[in-house]
């Protein structure tokens, strides 16, 4: 089965907007040293929040912006917003820039505003919300009609975004949960497990003869390869596995539908 990213993440918008509890809401973007990618990734983020009725507020580092800057931008932007999304990557020494520490400027999100999950010194455990990209990982295992519990699940990479908190996730809902890094496990691990997340960035490495049949295979990493936008897993993987989902067109659409849930979740917390 290959599940469209875009008509789940289509049903989450149906029912946000059905509820009319967005209205109004307040999202805040910083942007730092924007380019061609990153500005797709905030355009598709507006004109979400646009058809939800929700106010998108971006604001842009100045050129010669070092860590304080950051800091302070997200600060005040947190003050007058819902929630606050730091776009990354954010500038480390690009040309116009002082060099950003990155881990600094997350972590003046404050806990109540933290949509994406991301600020590294709150504890994995104490979120308000879970990791937009983990939550679309477990919706589309859903759709999938796959369940979690009890099953082995193996995580390709640990990265902030996908890998670490999709692993956390899956761990609380009763998942046997590996990862598979460049410092830890081996693809051999693929073959017995019943669900792989794939969250590496290295697009196709993961082919039909790596996996065992039937499982469940959400490719939630997204690569650049001759100017086209490709998973982690070869597209051949769709005719072994029970569950696939496509690169582009699977993970992504549904992140970002679950960014507007946790902004509803952190706005009904308060």
């Amino acid at each position: 089965m290959i599940l469209d990213g875009r008509a789940v993440a289509e049903d989450i918008y149906t029912e946000l907007a059905a509820s009319g509890k967005l209205q109004g809401a307040k999202l805040g973007i910083v942007v730092g040293g924007a380019d061609a990618v990153i500005e797709q990734f905030v355009r598709i983020k507006t004109r979400a929040a646009e058809r939800l009725g929700v106010e998108t507020i971006r604001v842009d580092l100045p050129e010669g912006a070092n860590t304080s800057t950051g800091v302070e931008y997200v600060r005040e932007l947190a003050a007058r917003t819902d929630a606050v999304i730091v776009q990354l990557p954010l500038p480390a020494g690009r040309q116009g820039f002082s060099g950003i520490d990155t881990d600094a400027v997350l972590a003046a999100i404050p806990k109540d505003k933290d949509v994406d999950a991301i600020n590294p010194e709150i504890p994995d455990t104490e979120h308000s919300v879970f990791a937009p990209v983990a939550l679309a990982v477990v919706e589309l295992l859903k759709r999938g009609n796959v369940s979690v519990e009890g099953k082995r699940a193996v995580v390709i990479g640990a990265g902030r975004l996908v890998g670490a908190p999709s692993a956390v996730l899956l761990k609380r809902l009763g998942a046997s949960v590996s990862m598979f890094t460049l410092d830890e496990g081996s693809i051999d691990d693929l073959k017995d497990a019943d669900i792989v997340v794939c969250g590496a960035g290295n697009p196709g490495f993961v082919k039909p003869e790596h996996i065992k049949e039937g499982v469940a295979l959400i490719d939630a990493g997204a690569s650049e390869m001759s100017g086209k936008v490709r998973g982690d897993a070869d597209p051949a993987c769709a005719e072994k596995a029970g569950v696939f989902t496509p690169v582009p067109g699977g993970v992504g659409p549904v992140a970002v539908a679950m960014i507007f849930k946790n902004l509803l979740d952190l706005i009904e917390k308060k």
